[in-house]
């Protein structure tokens, strides 16, 4: 059974900076896309960045140049780096994956299966 874990949360001011983690297990598949997405209060969710097996990686226009995604094999573990933090990045941030697939660019929620149960970003002005 697959399971995501996110952490690395919080609450910061703008131009601040956090990394969250997402650890992975039970995962099997030896081709796979991850997301990670986010949810504004009153909003849907929002792709954020995807990576894939090949390391290939997308941005969505919002956070291009801020974060980074990046993932650790030996660790089974996805990363996510937000510098420069606005407020408008304020939600709650999952994890998602899809195994035996690559990413067609950000893809909606819907494509992906598994997922964690988040983790709070706050950025105040």
């Amino acid at each position: 059974q697959v399971q995501l874990v996110e952490s690395g949360g919080g609450s910061v001011q703008a131009g601040g900076s956090l990394r969250l983690s997402c650890a992975a297990s039970g995962y099997t598949s030896t081709r796979y896309c991850v997301a990670w997405f986010r949810q504004a209060p009153g909003k849907e969710y929002e792709g954020v960045a995807t990576i894939d097996t090949v390391g290939r990686t997308v941005y969505a226009d919002s956070v291009k140049g801020r974060f980074t995604i990046s993932g650790d094999n030996a660790k089974n573990t996805l990363y996510l780096q937000m510098n420069s933090l606005r407020p408008e990045d304020t939600g709650m941030y999952y994890c998602a994956a899809r195994g035996d697939s690559q990413c067609p660019n950000i893809p909606p929620a819907s494509f992906f299966i598994h997922w964690g149960r988040g983790t709070q970003v706050t950025v105040s002005s």
